[in-house]
């Protein structure tokens, strides 16, 4: 019932010659053939950080931004009264890669920083095996917990902050490569 009365509110409004954009998805238009869908194609990117490491991570945001990522980062994202245990799953879950920052306050600090990697990890286990999408990075000497040093290859972002970055930006486009957008000829 709730999918028909959007997908009616979606047709109207398309037929009213409005563009219907739906975040992180991508953009529906009117066409000649009926309807196009054109997808979102910047790569997603989930930081997930201990609030003491802010600054730093807000400066890898600035990069991957001035890249062409879409960045989701709580201080940013979050809307007030909105379900943030909800909105953080969701923006995790629909992410292309999940880079996670490790420091030595990160590791030993409890909270949300280890709950948003305990659920990364079982996203990934629902991805393919060969797939890109959790990206460690240790912005400063700190050890990665086992249970991810195990799996997932890390990066340092010291003491070459740009050989560490442009090696995340590669991951990150491979984390992207495979998604494809579908053309919608009818509604």
């Amino acid at each position: 019932m709730m999918e028909a009365a959007i997908l009616d509110i979606v047709r109207r409004s398309l037929e009213a010659g409005q563009r219907v954009e739906i975040e992180g998805l991508g953009v529906f238009r009117a066409s000649e053939k009926g309807y196009r869908f054109d997808p979102e194609t910047q790569p997603s990117v989930f930081l997930a950080y201990a609030v003491e490491d802010l600054p730093m991570v807000r400066r890898l945001a600035d990069v991957f931004k001035d890249q062409g990522c879409s960045v989701w980062l709580d201080k940013d994202d979050l809307m007030p009264g909105q379900n943030w245990t909800r909105a953080i799953e969701r923006a995790i879950a629909d992410a292309d890669a999940f880079v996670a920052c490790f420091s030595p306050r990160s590791v030993t600090k409890r909270g949300m920083f280890q709950n948003e990697l305990r659920y990364a990890l079982a996203c990934a286990d629902q991805r393919p095996l060969d797939g890109v999408f959790l990206l460690p990075v240790r912005l400063e000497a700190c050890a990665v917990p086992s249970q991810i040093a195990e799996r997932v290859q890390y990066v340092d972002l010291f003491p070459d902050w740009e050989r560490g970055v442009k090696r995340l930006a590669r991951s990150i486009r491979r984390a992207a490569r495979g998604r494809t957008g579908a053309r919608f000829n009818s509604i």
